[in-house]
């Protein structure tokens, strides 16, 4: 296999060590991978097949080990929810198990976070959770009028609390700034513990938009996705250099430069060790 990503017949194949500006020269958003036969295709398709498996395997064994995290004790927080203040307790509507994704927030913003805007929105029949004896809402940091505005007026069907008046969002990780993340409680009785808590990229493995981007040729046509191992594909140009996010990030927040592009150190994609 060469370095090399196809463009439409009888171009000029372009070397994905080629700088920028040539390969937006030459490529088109028709460029193609590598063509073989079908033996090659299927020897090359059984190997990524092993790691998938491997991959799949590793994912089960780490939620095992979720499972046996230890847990933390919470205090008796009070939220508020559409029909006024609420405790947390009361959150999980008589479930021992809470999923709680925490939606950021720009106070005095008619259009918040896109990022989580569209990651809430994939639920849209979470009762599938009843079977499991656990629920998911979002919590936001935005006062809970306001909030629940805002969730009729995109469509979400999942519940909404406000922690605007309670340190519960600082406390388990959101605090008031605009960050996003989850955290999993688990109810005793009356009592309430924390069990897991994620950010960054590790939101991606809760979304189904980048499982199916990823099986794309073009992938995520984000400009990280450049640096990649030998053989492996380019994607076409976008304009401004921009294209679908890697997690829930609000980067249309982010400066930029004149060409549209995110300034150095300021991609879409959420840092390594997330």
């Amino acid at each position: 296999m060469n370095d090399e990503f196809r463009g439409p017949a009888g171009s000029t194949p372009v070397s994905v060590t080629a700088a920028p500006e040539l390969r937006e020269a030459i490529m088109t958003s028709h460029a193609l991978p590598p063509v073989v036969d079908t033996a090659t295709w299927e020897r090359r398709l059984q190997e990524l097949r092993a790691r998938e498996k491997a991959a799949t395997r590793e994912l089960d064994a780490i939620a095992a080990e979720r499972r046996r995290l230890p847990m933390v004790e919470l205090p008796d927080y009070t939220l508020e929810g559409e029909d006024g203040p609420i405790r947390l307790v009361d959150v999980f509507d008589g479930k021992r198990q809470l999923i709680v994704y925490h939606h950021m927030w720009f106070p005095g913003e008619e259009w918040q976070c896109p990022g989580c805007t569209g990651f809430t929105a994939q639920f849209t029949r979470p009762d599938f959770l009843d079977a499991y004896d656990a629920r998911f809402v979002v919590v936001t940091q935005g006062p809970i009028d306001e909030a629940l505005a805002y969730r009729r007026r995109v469509g979400n069907r999942l519940p909404w609390y406000s922690t605007a008046g309670s340190s519960f969002g600082a406390d388990v990780g959101a605090p008031p700034g605009g960050v996003f993340g989850m955290n999993v409680f688990l109810r005793d009785a009356d009592t309430v513990y924390r069990t897991w808590h994620t950010g960054g990229r590790g939101i991606e493995q809760l979304t189904h938009t980048f499982a199916l981007i990823d099986l794309l040729p073009y992938g995520r046509q984000e400009e990280w996705q450049e640096v990649r191992p030998r053989g492996g594909r380019s994607p076409p140009p976008t304009a401004g250099g921009r294209g679908p996010r890697t997690s829930p990030r609000c980067t249309d927040r982010m400066p930029r430069q004149p060409d549209g592009r995110l300034r150095t150190g300021e991609t879409g994609r959420p840092p390594q060790d997330r």
